[in-house]
């Protein structure tokens, strides 16, 4: 589970070949040119993944389409629900584009309350920090609750308050703060933080810290009233509140664009950010922004966008051991995601990890003799729990075609070696079939 800081530097620009499988995914070169190139003999694509198949024992779930038309040119239990693991975050992702849009941003607000008080109001923002910005990030700046507390401040003096209670509302979110099917080692273990609307650095208990704090909207609202007394005003942090809807504004603070936030949980298989993204679906469509609500959200929105079947989820980041999606339903997402004619969902495949190169397919992944010609050519979503391990994106092959693919492999009870994933689709890639 990667780190979400300002200090965090995205990686380096992927290679050539990368960039020209995004480029041709986007529009930019345009879909004639993945889509003339001559499609591969399915019986020839199966006859060599069966042969990679063949070396392994696990149980392997798996299909192959092609991107342009979604026929399907390999496929063994398709249609057969497995564990997704992370490539859940591939369905939450698409649904949040699609229903969101890839510019919009979610503001946490400070507004007044009753009598002297100051109420910090969450909107969900996975990134509200109180750390400075990294001048090299490499990403739009995070909102900053540092910033927040000097422009209340600021509206505070000019009302001539200078003693507040700061209380929180975190009530945009709704429902238990742990996901059906999650371990209970989860949040102890740092895995990820109780889901919240108003969360601070992750949550964590310090910057770097696997750790979290128990409740965070409580720790948000006691580190606002520390930066309040830094700007001149005497703050104390106070209770959960709600604030009225015509409460008068102190200030506000926005996240980076939802498709800055969607390339970074994908690349990275950021949980934190993946459950606050489940929930701007359930919000942009009016649903209640709780694991129930936003798993709702999300099927009317695949649904919406033609794949109604295959996916039952309880949580966006795909940490439940409970989610069931097929192996069609992922690889008719991700088709979907590099399709010109949905260019609002082009941040999936811009945030997939490229095979070789980039954030959970970066080495020693794609680096051994039978995995190499994927490197650089797949753009893929990885998943891992406990006995499962999955696969799912897309990548050119040999001629040029665009093929979307996902790989499902075991059932939970045995330990699976991802590098038989890795070397179907590097299979699928040197295929000029």
């Amino acid at each position: 589970m990667a780190d979400f800081t300002p200090g965090r530097k995205l990686a380096p620009r992927p290679p050539a070949v990368a960039e020209r499988l995004v480029a041709q995914t986007s529009g930019t070169i345009g879909a004639a040119d993945t889509a003339a190139a001559r499609m591969p003999d399915g019986a020839t694509l199966t006859g060599r993944l069966n042969g990679v198949l063949g070396t392994t024992k696990t149980p392997i779930k798996a299909v192959v389409i092609d991107a342009a038309t979604g026929r399907a040119l390999f496929a063994k239990d398709a249609d057969s629900p497995a564990t997704p693991a992370s490539t859940t975050k591939i369905v939450t992702t698409t649904a949040a584009l699609a229903s969101a849009g890839p510019a919009h941003r979610i503001t946490t607000r400070a507004v007044r309350g009753d009598g002297d008080s100051v109420v910090l109001v969450g909107g969900g923002d996975p990134t509200l920090t109180v750390q400075p910005p990294a001048p090299d990030a490499g990403h739009p700046p995070y909102a900053s609750l540092t910033d927040l507390a000097a422009q209340t401040a600021t509206a505070l003096k000019a009302q001539g308050l200078t003693r507040v209670r700061v209380d929180y509302d975190a009530t945009a979110y709704q429902g238990p703060r742990t996901a059906y099917g999650w371990k209970p080692n989860y949040l102890p273990d740092g895995e990820v933080a109780p889901v919240s609307a108003l969360t601070v650095d992750e949550g964590r208990v310090a910057p770097g810290e696997r750790a979290r704090v128990q409740d965070p909207p409580a720790a948000a609202a006691a580190q606002f009233a520390t930066l309040l007394k830094r700007a001149g005003i005497q703050a104390a942090a106070g209770r959960p509140a709600r604030a009225a809807a015509t409460a008068p504004k102190l200030g506000a603070v926005q996240s980076p664009p939802l498709s800055a936030l969607i390339e970074h949980l994908l690349t990275e298989s950021d949980n934190d950010v993946a459950e606050a993204v489940a929930r701007q679906v359930a919000l942009s469509r009016g649903a209640p922004a709780s694991f129930a609500g936003a798993a709702a959200a999300v099927r009317q929105v695949l649904a919406g966008l033609g794949v109604a079947d295959g996916v039952a989820v309880n949580d966006g980041s795909g940490l439940s051991a409970a989610n069931r999606i097929t192996p069609h339903a992922l690889a008719r997402i991700a088709a979907l995601a590099s399709s010109p004619e949905h260019p609002e969902l082009r941040s999936v495949i811009t945030g997939m990890p490229v095979a070789g190169f980039s954030g959970t397919l970066r080495p020693p992944r794609y680096t051994t003799a039978q995995s190499l010609a994927g490197a650089g050519y797949v753009h893929a979503k990885t998943g891992t729990l406990a006995g499962v391990s999955t696969l799912a994106g897309i990548t050119a092959d040999a001629n040029g075609r665009l093929l979307a693919f996902a790989f499902m492999a075991g059932d939970g009870t045995a330990p699976v070696d991802p590098s038989v994933l890795d070397r179907l689709a590097a299979t699928v890639a040197a295929c000029g079939c």
